[in-house]
């Protein structure tokens, strides 16, 4: 019983033990990273299957063909001649068409200031009541005016006005069809979804003066061209990375292929099913989750839980506006099937082509790997911020001839008694109110760049953004200075001043894993060098060229090089952005000036730090007696 007491005790200072934190949490950077890229292949994906039986995709035969397209060719000369019109004369025009037609209709107008700009419009909007319904399930076909890239969205709206006529000679809907006509991709549909659930801002946006029941679903139409069209490119990010439920996606890559028509994901308009091809899929698709912004009409209705995909016709093929119907068609009778809303199949998953994926439960390791990492180093600093400086790793039977004895310490645990170095026993008193005070206030600066980004008319965002840029560049040198002169910080600070911040950093990012996988290992594996990073008093050539290279990944430096990578304005990504706060109510914002900036912030502050020399009392030290 002395014997495993005294070596339990040796073994909390073994010295071998304390050396291996650092390469634990390498190792784990490198099995998430490996884990990632592994999952293209055969043995860790699965193929896509249809888990809700009642949707029985392409199990029913499509009408719309023959005469219905004369009824298309005359609904596109009247959106053909409305094109340069002002949006209360489109909806006029529109507003005859559905009334025609036998629907009922409504207008709803909506206003919003963003940036300094203000996107107001008017959507229209027409209830087919379900013949064999009670109205209290609806299911919703959208067509915006102008689609994402601001282009006439010609065609879907030609093929809405003839689904709404054609649909209404069907007595067999057991769901009210609502079809909706957005003035625009961004506001209008986010508009008119937030007041169908009574969540708007009634001094913004007006009131629905017609509703049905709860949303099913939701299917955009984005065909902004005239000539035949070769596949169907499925857009399905949500807002802050929220995905539909699976079975809808995988109901119209079914109803597609019946029909011979191909699809596609994330604008890989060739798939060669290929692992390169696979993963590019699966990376784009991790980008544009990761950063939570709306990629279609579609993307609005995602946060309230209705199931909403955008299709865009794509080529040059022979399929027509009739095939893209029937596809419409035959999704809204599968959705019409459905008895509850979508819940068996998979909400978090990475589509790596049209019929393959990984659910949550294999991809989700990689970045709680990559998060843990900081835990492991955060809880290891701990440790050793409690370790007295300088002690001896010798015990008394090692002492050689002449050397002082080390002097013991009797360690009692139950009946049991031990003597073991008093060293081993001694617990140092962690001074924590000035590491408690660097990192909490490197939190709260994050607030400063998340409120003047949201808050900067569009004309000042660039110029705004520049001189943020350039003060970050020289901040944290400033910073360092300043808590070196005023507070005189020692090595025994900045270790706890880097196991709060890593602390902190590896609870956001776990717990940001399960909601947006994506967002959380993007911002891990681009934080992942502040792990190792430490003040470098001694060796100013190494701290300088390992500052530049940390304010590389710093998030300043990384919007500009993906700016420069994906030829955009930065002007125009921070409008975007400040839009995506003020109407999407997207939160990206806040992971990277409220988790990101601040850890890196503490980086660099850590390098370029210069400890002074602690004060050591001989006599003074206190010994603490570990009791079980």
């Amino acid at each position: 019983m002395v014997s495993l007491l005294s070596s339990s005790v040796l073994l909390r200072r073994n010295p071998l033990i304390l050396k291996l934190p650092p390469y634990l949490s390498f190792l784990c950077i490198v099995i998430g990273v490996a884990w990632l890229l592994v999952l293209p292949l055969d043995n860790y994906s699965r193929r896509t299957y249809i888990s809700e039986n009642a949707l029985l995709p392409g199990q029913v035969h499509t009408y719309f063909a023959g005469s219905d397209q004369n009824v298309f060719r005359g609904y596109k000369r009247e959106v053909n001649a409305l094109e340069g019109s002002g949006n209360i004369e489109v909806n006029d025009k529109l507003e005859e068409f559905f009334k025609a037609s036998g629907l009922k209709v409504a207008r709803q107008s909506y206003e919003y200031k963003s940036a300094g700009e203000t996107y107001a419009g008017e959507n229209i909007y027409a209830i087919l009541h379900a013949p064999r319904g009670d109205a209290t399930e609806a299911i919703v076909l959208v067509g915006a005016w102008m689609n994402m890239e601001g282009k006439l969205n010609r065609s879907g709206v030609a093929l809405i006005l003839t689904l709404a006529r054609y649909f209404k000679r069907w007595s067999l809907w057991s769901k009210d069809i609502i079809f909706l006509v957005t003035a625009d991709s961004k506001a209008g549909p986010q508009a008119w979804v937030d007041a169908y659930h009574d969540t708007h801002q009634s001094d913004k946006v007006d009131s629905l003066p017609l509703k049905s029941g709860a949303l099913q679903g939701a299917v955009v139409i984005d065909y902004p061209f005239d000539h035949r069209f070769q596949d169907i490119h499925i857009v399905y990010d949500g807002i802050n990375g929220q995905l539909p439920n699976l079975d809808l996606l995988n109901t119209v890559v079914s109803i597609s292929g019946h029909m011979g028509i191909g699809t596609s994901l994330q604008q890989m308009w060739q798939h060669s099913d290929s692992y390169r091809d696979r993963l590019q899929t699966m990376l784009r698709g991790m980008l544009n989750q990761g950063l939570g912004h709306a990629s279609g009409p579609h993307s609005s209705f995602i946060p309230y839980h209705v199931d909403a995909i955008t299709l865009q016709p794509f080529g040059e093929g022979w399929q027509d506006e009739m095939a893209m119907g029937r596809v419409i068609e035959s999704t809204f009778r599968s959705l019409n099937n459905l008895l509850e809303h979508l819940h068996q199949s998979f909400f978090f998953y990475l589509l790596m082509q049209a019929d393959r994926f990984v659910s949550i439960g294999t991809y989700l390791p990689s970045a709680m790997l990559v998060a843990v990492n900081f835990t492991i180093m955060a809880i290891f600093l701990w440790v050793k911020s409690g370790s007295p400086s300088g002690m001896s790793s010798k015990v008394a039977s090692t002492v050689q001839a002449g050397e002082k004895k080390t002097p013991l310490a009797i360690v009692k645990e139950g009946d049991g008694k031990a003597l073991v170095p008093e060293a081993i026993t001694a617990v140092r008193e962690r001074e924590l109110f000035l590491p408690l005070a660097v990192v909490a206030g490197s939190q709260f600066l994050g607030v400063l760049p998340l409120y003047i980004f949201n808050h900067t008319p569009e004309a000042m965002l660039h110029p705004i953004f520049t001189a943020f840029a350039s003060i970050n560049g020289f901040f944290p040198l400033i910073l360092s200075a300043l808590l070196t002169h005023y507070f005189a910080p020692t090595a025994h600070h900045y270790t706890l001043i880097k196991t709060f911040s890593l602390l902190l950093l590896g609870l956001f990012l776990s717990s940001l894993a399960t909601l947006n996988f994506s967002l959380a290992f993007l911002v891990g594996l681009l934080s992942a060098p502040l792990t190792y990073i430490q003040p470098l008093p001694t060796r100013p050539i190494v701290k300088g060229v390992l500052a530049v290279l940390l304010s590389a990944l710093s998030p300043t430096t990384v919007l500009v090089a993906g700016c420069w990578w994906w030829e955009l304005g930065i002007g125009s990504v921070l409008k975007e952005a400040a839009f995506g706060w003020d109407v999407w109510g997207m939160t990206t914002q806040v992971v990277v000036w409220c988790v990101w900036w601040p850890a890196w912030l503490v980086g660099m502050v850590l390098l370029l730090g210069n400890p002074s020399e602690e004060k050591v009392e001989g006599a003074g030290n206190t010994i603490n007696t570990v009791k079980a």
